[in-house]
């Protein structure tokens, strides 16, 4: 993957900006997220190389804290949620259901960059399990075979 080489002029100049200040990797690490609206492989080879630490540091970093993505978001973000209610009113049936509909697995993005399907632990709307979040639009009480429907919505 070829990043656009004003993406990489950019970091330069907030690595040079922030990296002799202490606790400089955090803060670097979510403007990179700005600029490429997420965290590649190479990017965090490169922050590794400017920063002189190892890569698995910034690799470690990233998949401690859920703000930062290691590919790239959708245009719709689709949380299944999976708490106590929710799981015990079908919520693992309407999520392999959004799983087989997008073609892909919770926790990645569909070919086109559409969808990101994910699992939540909660969504605060167990009075509507089993509930999805498609970015802001709630939709509760469903059931699998409602899933089709909801995604062509959003696919028109």
């Amino acid at each position: 993957m070829s990043f656009d080489n004003e993406k990489f002029v950019a970091l330069q100049a907030v690595i040079d900006g922030l990296k002799h200040e202490q606790g400089a990797l955090m803060p670097i690490m979510q403007k990179a997220q700005d600029i490429f609206g997420y965290l590649p492989e190479e990017v965090q080879n490169y922050i590794a190389k400017e920063l002189d630490i190892p890569v698995s540091d910034i690799y470690g970093v990233a998949t401690f804290y859920a703000q930062f993505n290691l590919e790239p978001k959708g245009k719709y973000i689709i949380s299944v949620c999976m708490g106590t209610a929710c799981y015990v009113k079908g919520s693992q049936q309407v999520l392999d259901k959004l799983a087989e509909v997008l073609e892909i697995e919770p926790g990645r993005t569909t070919k086109d960059g559409l969808f990101t399907l994910n699992a939540t632990r909660c969504l605060g709307a167990c009075g509507l399990a089993p509930v999805i979040m498609v970015n802001d639009d709630v939709y509760g009480r469903l059931t699998p075979d409602q899933i089709p429907a909801i995604i062509d919505k959003y696919r028109e």
